[in-house]
């Protein structure tokens, strides 16, 4: 009974999810990309790198991997080299998504505790080295996953299908591999996260209680605006990491109790608590690959206005074609009489 549920559960999250989150990222990198959101060109990049990760995370993941490959058994998808590379892509776009979130926290770490850096630091210049730096090493590292992967079976010499080779997950170097994978991916990011966030806002209850004093009983009622920008900062910046560590939280529970008690949902029975743990998980933290976009337009009224804008731009164009096409048969009445 529980693996239909959890069957039938995937049929109809992973289309709905892509339906809703590809549209919304891409709006979200063309409104980020416009320039008008009041964010620096450093946080911007950031955001964009974000958005493009978990854009390519819901194509990967969710509409090739889990609608194309799984409703279409018979098509190119599903040979052994072609569903190795898309497993590869997969996971090295997840730990985009999940790694690009480091480096944004880190950054308003930095914009809202240290004056100094900041100048250095937050730069788009730097931005950039940052996410191409993090792009080779993920590449890098999931290679292995090529050798983890083998075929389910060969029909006229052809390798079709693709599942974990239990050999590769057995040995010393597979479970190396699969521990380092989770703490790179998982752990390393989340305490880097937790940490940041701890120490941001350390230094702003200090600054604020330090401000009040300065500022004087007569001055606590008038408008701060540095204060005010700190806020709005700390709202993004708790909003994005807190929904990333929320959503990603059961799939480091499961990939920790799988571990320890030596389980393991390979190959294995689809009605076990690990496998619906697992895919539970597996559903969560693609969720978090479209939340960014509805935690922007919560936070950010200029982000909602480009939103706007981005969607009624084609009605705006369509209007200036219907009113240009309208004055040209205008004219061409005028010099006809």
């Amino acid at each position: 009974m529980g693996q239909l549920i959890i069957l039938l559960i995937k049929e109809i999250y992973y289309p709905i999810l892509a339906a809703v989150g590809i549209p919304a990222n891409l709006m979200t990198i063309i409104a980020i990309s416009r320039g008008n959101c009041g964010l620096s060109k450093c946080i911007s990049t950031y955001m964009i790198a974000m958005a493009t990760a978990d854009l390519l995370v819901l194509i990967v993941n969710a509409m090739v991997h889990y609608i194309f490959s799984y409703h279409c058994p018979h098509s190119f998808l599903n040979h052994t080299p072609v569903c190795k590379f898309i497993v590869y892509m997969g996971n090295a776009m997840i730990g985009m998504s999940v790694w690009f979130t480091v480096p944004f926290t880190f950054d308003r770490f930095i914009i809202i505790c240290s004056q100094k850096f900041k100048t250095k630091f937050c730069t788009q210049r730097t931005a950039t080295l940052v996410i191409s730096l993090i792009c080779i090493l993920i590449f890098i590292k999931n290679v292995p996953v090529f050798f983890a992967y083998e075929p389910e079976q060969v029909i006229n010499t052809l390798w079709w299908g693709c599942r974990a080779n239990l050999a590769f997950f057995s040995s010393p170097f597979g479970v190396a591999c699969s521990w380092i994978d989770s703490i790179w991916r998982l752990w390393l990011p989340f305490t880097s996260i937790v940490l940041f966030n701890s120490l941001t806002v350390r230094h702003v209850l200090m600054a604020s209680r330090a401000r009040r004093g300065l500022r004087g009983h007569n001055s606590e009622n008038r408008s701060d605006c540095e204060m005010e920008s700190r806020r709005k900062s700390i709202i993004l910046l708790f909003t994005v990491s807190g929904s990333f560590i929320l959503l990603w939280l059961t799939a480091n529970v499961s990939f920790l109790t799988t571990r320890l008690t030596n389980t393991t949902y390979y190959r294995g029975d689809r009605s076990t608590p690990s496998y619906i743990a697992t895919e539970t998980g597996a559903m969560m933290k693609y969720l978090s690959s479209c939340s960014n976009t509805c935690i922007y337009s919560a936070t950010q009224r200029k982000f909602r206005e480009e939103i706007r804008k981005v969607l009624n731009s084609p009605w705006t164009l369509i209007k200036r074609l219907f009113k240009s096409e309208t004055k040209l048969i205008q004219n061409s009445f005028y010099f006809s009489v």
